[in-house]
């Protein structure tokens, strides 16, 4: 029985676990969409949530608890400067996430989670390398 278990596992260890979760936290704020599987999805959602709501309250010692969770300056000061103040009336539910499939690999669960009024420009922004063809125009 699962009693008082509060999250998934994944088959990670703890170590892998918080930087997984960091790695997509960082993600999810720069591209305000991400693809990944449903359980990663619903263990992402409550960590981005409360990343969202540390951003609204503001002050030094929620910004420093924010980088100890996310590990990454420039998202930081994204979460604070942009999306702090575009959620700042909302009540919570800063995400969804939307079932998407199955993977054709291994017919794992694919879920989309995005930030609720997100910038769709910000989608792919800086991911990957950049083709030739691209940067010359």
């Amino acid at each position: 029985m699962r009693h008082k278990v509060a999250h998934r596992k994944l088959g990670r260890t703890t170590a892998h676990r918080t930087a997984m979760l960091r790695n997509m936290a960082a993600s999810l704020i720069k591209h305000e969409q991400i693809v990944t599987t449903l359980a990663k999805a619903r263990e992402l959602r409550p960590y981005t949530e409360r990343l969202v709501t540390l951003a609204k309250r503001g002050g030094l010692s929620n910004r420093r608890l924010a980088m100890s969770r996310l590990m990454d300056e420039a998202q930081l000061k994204k979460l604070f400067d942009v999306l702090a103040p575009r959620y700042a009336d909302r009540q919570g539910g800063y995400t969804r996430v939307l079932k998407a499939g199955f993977r054709a690999s291994d017919q794992a669960a694919m879920a989309v989670i995005e930030f609720v009024d997100r910038d769709v420009s910000a989608k792919g922004q800086d991911s990957g390398p950049v083709v030739m063809e691209e940067a010359e125009a």
